[in-house]
């Protein structure tokens, strides 16, 4: 029952091409979908242009009940998406069920966001006028989203943009295009005018999303996914000066101080790397742990990813799905390869199958192993060690990218002190998990620009304009 078009204009539309969308876990093809390409954007962003007046002058609490309603609709119907993003991502079922929560607590904060929205009215200095601010839709914007949360990640987007006002052009990854078409009928099902939200699946991305972004107005572009793809649309988007929103990659880092609790570090490891099976921009990548501790960490952690169960993602038993595809899995093993190659030693796993990789860990891994500089996006754990506070600051913020870090201490002391110099824009403290649709999500450095989530979340989608009220006698 899902659908497979272009959805431009409140209808479904077809296109002279289609592309394959296969099960990773299987090789299975599950459909063919519309391979949208530059005509069906413009026709799209006519539609988006064409509703934004009147959706921006809705009333908040109309468009909040858009939003309620597609959560209530979409947790209605939450097996369904939960099979068919394990059908077409690969996670396993429960990690889907997780997903199908997290992208309706998006829908639920910014349907609650969309009657906040607020200005100010304040004296001048001179007392000779009053300052009044308001906050406006910044107009149709373009969404592009990754495979790996293939959900989550649209209605973080959707979710504020409606919110705000403003109409949506959406480009879902090309892995994972299904969740997206799903979720796209649902609005429809509740309510949303037509031309508000278009999706345009395609396995040609840049000539679909170049025109865009030279077109003027278009107003907003908001994209996760690889730091290199973003520059490449940063600059693309420099020429009409678009607002932009950038998710880019991670280089996580998870410090283990010696006094941490072992027990509590472990587990809160297990969820910061194997959380997707180590596909997530906030999976731990480099682990760092105090000396003194370090043996006994890494044999803690490598007993417990030798048990994790490795299987399809419908099977019940599984605990970890395959990689998203056979060319991520390759550089994963790669990654692996190169740092044994370098004196590191494989305490567990390690060996490709098919698109599976197996929960690994790594030992005694130096600097200079790729492992510790590229982001792994796999289930791989690499430990190195370091003496010293100063030393494991040194280490965790050697990297371009500053997305989020997780921190295990005893100490209150260090872990302020530690968490305020890692040079990223999210912290976990005694914590494997960070992402929750209330707080801002985001990095500095090469991490990106811009948060998602939050209060902060709907700004992206807000300009604010300034009038100067003359009250002088």
């Amino acid at each position: 029952m899902t659908p497979t078009g272009c959805f431009i204009d409140g209808k479904w539309r077809e296109t002279l091409r289609r592309f394959p969308v296969t099960d990773p876990a299987t090789g299975e093809l599950l459909a063919e979908v519309a391979d949208a390409g530059p005509g069906d954007g413009a026709v799209a962003l006519d539609a988006a242009v064409a509703a934004q007046d009147a959706w921006a002058a809705t009333p908040p609490k109309e468009r909040a009940g858009v939003l309620r309603r597609a959560r209530e609709e979409l947790l209605s119907r939450g097996e369904e998406f939960a099979l068919l993003i394990t059908r077409e991502m690969g996670k396993p079922l429960a990690e889907s069920r997780a997903e199908v929560s997290y992208a309706a607590d998006f829908l639920q904060w910014f349907a609650e966001e969309a009657v906040r929205v607020s200005g100010e009215y304040r004296m001048s200095p001179g007392g000779d006028f009053r300052v009044i601010t308001t906050r406006q839709p910044v107009g149709p914007c373009l969404l592009i989203s990754p495979w790996n949360f293939p959900l989550a990640m649209i209605t973080r987007k959707i979710g504020p943009a409606l919110a705000a006002g403003c109409t949506a052009l959406v480009k879902p990854a090309e892995d994972t295009p299904l969740s997206c078409l799903l979720l796209a009928q649902v609005l429809a099902d509740v309510g949303l005018p037509p031309g508000v939200v278009n999706v345009l699946p395609t396995s040609r991305p840049a000539p679909l999303v170049e025109p865009l972004l030279a077109d003027p107005r278009l107003r907003k572009l908001s994209f996760t996914g690889s730091t290199e793809v973003g520059r490449s649309l940063l600059a693309q988007a420099s020429g009409n000066v678009l607002r932009t929103s950038m998710e880019l990659g991670g280089n996580a880092p998870f410090l283990v101080f010696a006094d941490a609790d072992l027990e509590a570090a472990v587990q809160g490891a297990m969820l910061a790397k194997l959380r997707n099976g180590g596909q997530s921009c906030v999976a731990a990548n480099r682990f760092l742990v105090e000396e003194p501790v370090a043996e006994e960490f890494a044999a803690l952690l490598a007993e417990r990813m030798s048990r994790v169960r490795l299987a399809p993602g419908t099977d019940p038993a599984s605990e970890l799905g395959p990689l998203i595809n056979t060319v991520q899995r390759d550089r994963v093993a790669g990654l692996v390869d190169d740092a044994v190659s370098r004196g590191a030693r494989a305490l567990t796993g390690g060996a490709a199958h098919g698109a599976f990789f197996p929960a690994t860990v790594l030992a005694d891994v130096p600097a200079s192993a790729r492992v510790n500089q590229e982001e792994i996006f796999g289930p791989v754990a690499p430990i190195s060690t370091f003496s010293g506070e100063k030393t494991a600051l040194a280490m965790a913020n050697d990297t371009g990218s500053g997305l989020v870090a997780y921190l295990y201490t005893a100490s209150l002391d260090r872990a302020v002190r530690v968490a305020e110099r890692l040079e990223t824009g999210m912290v976990g403290l005694n914590r494997g998990l960070v992402s929750n649709a209330a707080a801002p999500f985001g990095g500095i450095k090469q991490s990106g620009l811009g948060r998602e989530g939050g209060f902060e979340g709907i700004s992206e989608y807000l300009s604010t304009k300034y009038l100067a009220l003359d009250t002088a006698p």
